[in-house]
């Protein structure tokens, strides 16, 4: 385990932040073990990450929509460079998946997506049973992956 430190001063105020990691880096961000989920893009230190890493984030998160039935509006991950800059020269597919079950739903429609000008839109996904809290898991090859925002699918 690794121990870093991070000090920001400020006239009016100060912060200082100490957080462990273990193996070869330390990833707080979306997809991360610390991992803050949302649109948050995060940030990386040590080993894989910073320095190049793409980064994924929902610019579209899931809304609540009925089971068996499309989430709307379609749900789009961009994919950006460490700097927060879209990336739109990637060409590895991202994959969505339930990162987060409350119920044992079935996500179905096109999972799995390549970007275009750094963007992955999915426009047929549906959950096929009622739940409150779930969760989307974005993931591509490459890439820090990202949690979106919790959301529920209802009973028709």
């Amino acid at each position: 385990m690794r121990l870093f430190d991070m000090d920001v001063r400020h006239a009016r105020w100060s912060l200082v932040l100490l957080f462990g990691c273990a193996l070869s880096a330390c990833d707080i961000g979306a997809g991360g073990p610390l991992g803050l989920g949302g649109n948050n893009n995060g940030f990386n230190i040590g080993g894989g990450g910073g320095g190049g890493s793409a980064l994924l984030s929902f610019t579209v998160q899931p809304s609540t929509a009925t089971q068996g039935n499309i989430i709307t509006p379609p749900i789009q991950v961009r994919v950006a460079d460490s700097l927060g800059n879209v990336d739109s020269t990637f060409t590895a597919a991202i994959t969505i998946t339930i990162g987060v079950n409350p119920v044992g739903g079935n996500l179905s429609g096109t999972t799995s997506v390549t970007p275009v000008n750094g963007v992955a839109q999915f426009g047929d996904l549906r959950i096929d049973k009622a739940g409150t809290g779930y969760v989307l898991r974005a993931t591509a090859s490459g890439t820090t992956g990202a949690s979106s925002n919790s959301f529920n699918i209802l009973v028709p």
